[in-house]
């Protein structure tokens, strides 16, 4: 759904259900039909975290590129990063249709997609084939019948660290029955103590090292927290991605579609990931790349959700709303608030309000 066509095409791909707007999306960017970046980022936006460099902060979640069909278009249309994903080692078709729903009022949507992609070989095969200069992410998960989840992600981070620039371990989405359940710590360390594992495997025979990060649920029980974030500094975790979507249904202006099942995302997320954010970056003290998702739909939410703890944020359902032009006002707001930080880049403005946000959980 979006950065492939012009701020003027929205009105156009509304008329569609949500799903197939998502697929001509993909298709006119496939065809090269998507804004062009025309300047070069600001310096003051770029980073460099851990062996990754970014021009700027600002990537496009998983989900939207589910098959590597796009990452160079998404680049070159002004992202700093594309995350391609959720891959499940064998194709799958995911949940019943119609499985996504726009809440217009609230800004948000719901999703009950359940991990639909082509699989491995299919996302390998195009990656293999990297014409773009950029950082491309590679989200990876498990199929939902697999006799063994922790093998699915095992293999994941196998079959692509060829290509991969990082990696993403998506424990956190509520569509796959149980799938949550590897974020409980004890879970949690068998699934990294095998993922790291197979990373030193790999860089024993010449693979190079990527970093890997777990995406966590807005959900997750408070008295959960802590012991998580100790989980991910034993194993040297290179980053956390906070949030993916929520089951929560408070405070919703919408009268349709509120009770479908699925993962809410957009606006009435914002509260709740920030806060979780904020206090992730607290516990763990700053010393690991956190990377904000959920209810980002201008330059101001983007801000806030740097100086609560990210150093990189994604975008997706608010490029629904607001259209492929959020990316360009994101960095205009993001260099405001550098000048009246009378900061000299983005890296100083990491977490300065975090304990105002933590104390909001």
């Amino acid at each position: 759904m979006i950065p492939g066509l012009t701020d003027l095409a929205m009105p156009f791909l509304r008329t569609f259900d949500p799903e197939r707007a998502h697929e001509i999306t993909l298709r006119a960017m496939e065809a090269g039909l998507y804004p062009r970046q025309c300047n070069v980022d600001d310096p003051r936006l770029a980073q460099k975290i851990g062996v990754l460099e970014f021009t700027n902060p600002i990537g496009i979640a998983a989900g939207f590129d589910k098959d590597a069909r796009v990452p160079g278009a998404i680049l070159a249309s002004g992202f700093g990063f594309a995350e391609v994903g959720t891959l499940t080692p064998r194709p799958q078709s995911g949940n019943p249709t119609p499985r996504v729903f726009r809440l217009s009022q609230d800004g948000a949507m719901i999703n009950r997609l359940g991990f639909n992609n082509e699989g491995h070989s299919a996302a390998l095969a195009r990656l293999k084939q990297r014409k773009w200069s950029g950082v491309v992410g590679v989200n990876i998960g498990a199929n939902k019948d697999s006799p063994d989840r922790e093998a699915d992600y095992v293999a994941g981070l196998e079959v692509f660290s060829s290509v991969a620039d990082y990696f993403t371990v998506n424990i956190s989405s509520p569509n796959t029955p149980g799938l949550r359940d590897l974020q409980a710590p004890k879970e949690l360390d068998s699934l990294l103590t095998k993922l790291m594992a197979k990373r030193v495997e790999l860089a024993s025979s010449g693979v190079p090292q990527r970093p890997i990060a777990v995406k966590l649920s807005p959900d997750i029980a408070n008295d959960d927290i802590a012991p998580i974030c100790e989980q991910i500094m034993a194993h040297g975790l290179d980053g956390l991605i906070i949030s993916n979507t929520t089951l929560d249904r408070d405070d919703l202006k919408a009268l349709t579609h509120v009770n479908e099942a699925g993962g809410l995302s957009g606006a009435p997320l914002y509260e709740r990931s920030t806060a979780l954010l904020a206090k992730v970056y607290v516990l763990t003290k700053g010393q690991i790349p956190l990377i904000g998702v959920g209810g980002i739909n201008s330059g101001e939410t983007a801000l806030g959700k740097i100086e609560a703890g990210a150093s990189l944020i994604q975008l997706y359902t608010g490029l629904v709303y607001e259209g492929p032009g959020l990316v360009g006002r994101i960095k205009s707001a993001l260099i405001r608030g550098i000048e009246r930080a009378g900061a000299k880049s983005i890296t100083e403005l990491i977490g300065t309000r975090s304990d105002d946000w933590a104390a909001k959980t």
